[in-house]
């Protein structure tokens, strides 16, 4: 008969007095469970970056639709509420835009701007599936 190793025996592995030499030895489950939380969890994290990196997208398109609206219609001046908007979203992005007072900010601005903001967030996700 070809195989004479005993069933505990690792063909190919010679034991020696301090226990068995040239063997890997598999990770417990206990390891394998925290390794397996661990990216579960790791990819958890990404995955809720990148859907508010999407949103604010999402958001910055909304509000450059609505400033391309009022360029198209030639209208000087931005509602109050979409020129709040625009400042508290920049403020908070850490735009320099966002530090200005609303209403000395033109339309062009404020596109501009919030471009600025597009780009490096679209930038960040690009990067994300390299």
């Amino acid at each position: 008969m070809g195989n004479t190793h005993k069933p505990w025996e690792v063909a190919g592995a010679s034991s020696c007095a301090h226990g068995f030499e040239g063997i890997t030895l598999l990770p417990t489950i206990s390891e394998t469970s925290h390794e397996i939380s661990r990216l579960y969890e790791s990819d958890h994290i990404e995955r809720r970056e990148r859907n508010a990196r999407r949103n604010k997208i999402l958001f910055i398109d909304r509000l450059l639709n609505e400033l391309e609206q009022l360029n198209i219609a030639e209208e000087a001046v931005v509602p109050t509420s979409l020129r709040n908007q625009c400042r508290n979203f920049l403020a908070k992005e850490g735009h320099p835009l966002g530090r200005r007072r609303a209403e000395e900010v033109s339309i062009a601005e404020w596109m501009d701007a919030l471009y600025d903001v597009q780009d490096g967030l679209m930038f960040t996700i690009g990067d994300e599936d390299e």
